[in-house]
């Protein structure tokens, strides 16, 4: 169940992605202050006061920005499973992102996020190409983007201090 003044960006079989709104801070804090999550990234945790400081940023950009992060919940009536995004990578081109918090993995929420971000990124903002970029040692990620994207190059990711793997699928090949 969803209420119903809440637009809806685009939804999955089990999932709705909407704009993230105010009563997700709890939980968003609960995401990004939790070194599980975080770790495989790999990102710090972020202490309260930068995490609102991100979640604030996120909910004022919407419909403005090219980053794009939006909740998501499950159609079973639990709020925010985690986010969905899109964004720009180091070469200007569109990226999605997806993070879930703790309790919600190993349910193949995070492959439907994906699917459903491509098929959005495709069919809604009419996209030639989709990226996503992944450290190569995040092995939950790697096996997502390895089912839907093909693999283009291997780099030193000097912010994240790790290798990430950048993944690419075009137009074309997806429809």
């Amino acid at each position: 169940m969803i209420n119903n003044h809440i637009p809806i960006i685009f939804e999955t079989k089990r999932l709705f992605i909407r704009p993230l709104k105010l009563d997700d801070k709890e939980a968003f804090y609960d995401m990004m202050s939790n070194p599980n999550v975080m770790n495989p990234i790999p990102r710090d945790t972020m202490d309260r006061k930068t995490c609102n400081a991100h979640f604030q940023k996120y909910l004022k950009s919407e419909g403005n920005s090219e980053t794009k992060v939006w909740a998501v919940d499950s159609k079973d009536g639990i709020p925010f499973l985690g986010i969905a995004a899109y964004l720009k990578n180091d070469k200007n081109e569109d990226e999605i992102g997806y993070r879930l918090r703790e309790q919600f993995w190993g349910n193949g929420f995070g492959t439907e996020i994906a699917k459903g971000l491509i098929d959005y990124g495709f069919g809604t903002l009419n996209l030639e190409i989709i990226t996503a970029n992944v450290n190569t040692n995040n092995g939950k990620s790697v096996k997502i983007l390895d089912k839907f994207f093909n693999r283009d190059i291997e780099f030193f990711n000097v912010n994240d201090n790790c290798i990430d793997r950048r993944y690419k699928i075009s137009r074309i090949e997806w429809l």
